[in-house]
């Protein structure tokens, strides 16, 4: 396939993904401030997902659940990471959510590269995350200036969640393995050891919660953070790099602060729209020149 073909849909799934993990924080944040606990919103994801990839599930490879390494990605990019970030979501606002989770991932996954492969970022590509950087921080301004312990408390449970998400993208690229094994192995992996342990154990509030509230949260966490945004997400790293992929969707904490303003009553401010520029212009610079090789 001619290079510009192949670069344009690996920008095409990036894109998506984009619009996807703008509307991940969204949701994710109406599920924290509904009856629904983070287990709940798990649970709804994990069933949801595994019932619409039943029928995929004996095409996985022989020795698929053999494989420490899928496991390992499984924990990473599923258990831990959603066990974290739906917590956090319950205490920390959409524009937090998002700035932590996508703001932050350029930065966390070159450090990543930087410790598993030894690549250090570029002059133009330090660059571009100084602005992507500057922008964060104009973006953040108004809603980090009156922290209280619980918004810290969900702050700091979402950036775990992102750096687990950070190493995550780097390990998927580094060991090879097609989106569509991981995406069935991040959903049924999980689902295997985390449901049993939920409903057995774990404090539920689904019986409180509308079913409107229940079916939003299967639907997209379930359907189109677990299936489609996974399937885009890591097609988008799988051509154009996870740093690449990673510094385009650090727009993601722009578009979720926009839309925050109508859907959850969050504020739109000149900081906003300062960082709106500052992260475009260098998410642009960063993408370009991010390009670590990770393949072992």
């Amino acid at each position: 396939m001619p290079q510009n073909r192949l670069l344009i849909q690996g920008y095409l799934a990036a894109a998506a993904t984009l619009v996807m993990w703008t509307g991940f924080s969204l949701v994710s944040r109406m599920g924290g401030k509904s009856v629904l606990t983070g287990y709940d919103v798990y649970a709804l994801r994990l069933l949801t997902a595994s019932i619409v990839l039943l029928p995929f599930a004996g095409s996985l490879p022989a020795g698929a659940w053999r494989d420490r390494r899928l496991w390992t990605l499984a924990a990473l990019g599923s258990l831990i990471y959603c066990i974290l970030v739906y917590h956090g979501f319950k205490y920390a606002p959409a524009a937090h959510g998002a700035i932590l989770l996508s703001g932050m991932q350029p930065f966390l996954i070159s450090a990543v590269v930087w410790l598993i492969v030894g690549t250090r970022p570029g002059r133009l590509r330090s660059i571009g995350l100084i602005l992507i950087g500057s922008g964060l921080v104009c973006a953040a301004l108004p809603y980090f200036h009156d922290w209280s312990t619980e918004t810290l408390f969900g702050d700091l449970l979402i950036l775990l969640g992102s750096t687990s998400w950070a190493v995550y993208g780097v390990l998927a690229t580094r060991w090879g393995y097609s989106p569509w094994i991981l995406t069935r192995a991040v959903a049924f992996g999980p689902a295997f050891i985390y449901l049993p342990i939920y409903f057995l154990w774990l404090p539920k509030q689904i019986e409180a919660a509308p079913l409107s509230a229940i079916l939003l949260q299967c639907i997209f966490q379930g359907i189109v953070a677990t299936i489609l945004a996974m399937l885009a997400y890591l097609k988008a790293i799988s051509i154009l790099g996870p740093e690449r992929a990673a510094a385009f969707l650090a727009l993601v904490p722009i578009t979720t602060g926009i839309l925050a303003v109508p859907l959850l009553d969050e504020t739109l401010t000149v900081w906003l729209m300062s960082g709106l520029i500052l992260v475009s212009l260098g998410s642009y610079i960063a993408s370009r020149y991010g390009n670590a090789t990770l393949r072992s």
